[in-house]
């Protein structure tokens, strides 16, 4: 098991819900493996605290064991040995034996229940109005699955709108921490790992022990017992309905089909009928929607690109689905062929620039510039592309930047094409103050870092 990495952000509001007076009710939800059962046992250790998870099962099994669980936390044999058909006697007990002593109550996978039995988030919510909101308790309801926990504890029409005291979406942990994992492991190394696994920790931990990407890749995802190898498949059945459907979007923009237009011609189906899918997967975290970043109105921009945003998923869509076939018939060897002759130059670049757009943004957090950039992104029109562009729309700077992930060092022509492109961005063309950035991991040729000396606008970065 790796160590507790990062969520200190979470830690701190967790602890801060804990310390108030009186009763919380926090929602944390996010996808599978992402590590919310490992925040959780990281936040109750040393607390008085009662977790108890919930399962597939029906009511009647779930109410039972959620009964074994009370009576051991209270060591109340009495209602250890009762037969109880009643949640709200379960609640009422859990109250009267603790004595006001503040604990924390969690229950995880907490959509299970509301599937179990509909009318079971309008219990909660009649037993915390009824005993819980005055108690000395804080509540934790966590679940896995995205869209069943934000229509049964967030959104409006759930019985439980207005309860929460508090709500965590956990996301994936950023490339920043992403060396706390592998300590011993390049920087190189680093990013080829993070290409497949992201921030996941359920990932990264299948992938500590392995000696490179490529074993990894082999032993984690190309073996078919490995849960890895379906996951993608798991993850999409258990929030949509239509998985073939899905897998065949995914798939699409995972080839470089990323215009709408593009998108529905590619799999045959109407633009107009193809928006709601594409809603549900960025509402999953899975994609996303992007348009230049110098875009006045971007809700209301026609040049908005979809991209999978969860690098699993793009890898898994990329290597491992059109050629599940070879992997089925024991063709193994010729799938990990096709990964090694294309996993640098059309997924590891691509990842990279997305490490380079968090590094940037860290960069400016931290003071590196004069200014504050106030929107950071990609940058394109028909003709050409920008890896990144930054804006401070308060002082009219703008920033150029280039991400090469090659095995040579680059030089002066990278940084007179970026300049040559930002010429074709009209954004505040005629009063802006302009700087490049080129980040490289390979570093760059002497002739470079010799201009980047003599010109204050040129910054190189690994």
């Amino acid at each position: 098991m790796l160590n507790f990495i990062d969520r200190n952000p979470e830690m701190k509001f967790l602890e801060s819900e804990y310390s108030r007076t009186g009763s919380s009710l926090v929602v944390i939800y996010g996808r599978r493996r992402i590590g919310k059962t490992e925040l959780i046992s990281e936040f109750i250790k040393n607390k008085n605290s009662i977790y108890f998870l919930a399962t597939e099962e029906n009511e009647v099994q779930n109410r039972n064991a959620f009964k074994d669980a009370i009576s051991h936390f209270s060591n109340n044999e009495i209602l250890k040995q009762a037969r109880i058909d009643n949640w709200e006697i379960l609640f009422k007990t859990l109250i009267t034996d603790i004595d006001n002593k503040k604990i924390v109550l969690v229950i995880d996978e907490f959509q299970y229940l509301g599937i179990a039995n509909p009318a079971f988030p309008s219990i909660i919510q009649k037993i915390w109005d009824t005993y819980l909101k005055n108690s000395n308790i804080m509540v934790i309801l966590c679940g896995s699955l995205i869209s069943m926990m934000e229509s049964q504890t967030l959104n409006y029409s759930s019985p439980l709108y207005g309860r929460r005291t508090g709500q965590i979406r956990l996301k994936q942990i950023p490339f920043l921490y992403y060396h706390e994992f592998f300590p011993n492991k390049d920087y190189k190394s680093l990013i080829e790992y993070y290409s497949v696994t992201g921030g996941v920790p359920k990932y990264i931990e299948l992938f500590y022990d392995s000696e490179d990407i490529y074993s990894a890749i082999d032993a984690n995802i190309l073996t078919k017992q490995s849960f890895l190898y379906d996951e993608a498949n798991f993850l999409l059945q258990k929030e949509v309905s239509e998985v073939g459907t899905y897998f065949s979007i995914i798939k699409a923009i995972a080839a470089g089909n990323h215009k709408l237009s593009k998108i529905a011609s590619n799999i045959e189906i109407k633009q107009t009928s193809l928006t709601k899918y594409l809603n549900t997967l960025i509402s999953l975290d899975l994609i996303e929607r992007e348009i230049p970043v110098t875009e006045p109105n971007p809700l209301k921009s026609k040049k908005g690109l979809y991209r999978i945003k969860d690098n699993y998923i793009l890898f898994w869509f990329k290597f491992i689905y059109p050629n599940l076939g070879f992997i089925e018939s024991g063709n193994v060897s010729l799938v990990m062929k096709k990964i090694k002759d294309n996993f640098i130059d059309h997924h590891v670049s691509y990842i990279y620039e997305n490490i380079c757009i968090e590094k940037l943004w860290s960069m400016n957090a931290d003071g590196y510039f004069t200014f504050s950039f106030d929107k950071i992104g990609r940058w394109w029109n028909n003709s050409s592309e920008i890896d990144i562009v930054a804006t401070d729309s308060t002082g009219n700077n703008i920033l150029f930047g280039e991400c090469k992930y090659r095995n040579a060092k680059i030089g002066i022509d990278v940084l007179s094409e970026l300049e040559k492109k930002a010429n074709e961005v009209e954004w505040n063309k005629d009063v802006r103050k302009s700087l490049y950035i080129l980040f490289s991991i390979s570093g760059f040729t002497d002739e470079l870092i010799e201009t980047a000396k003599n010109r204050s606008d040129v910054i190189l970065s690994e």
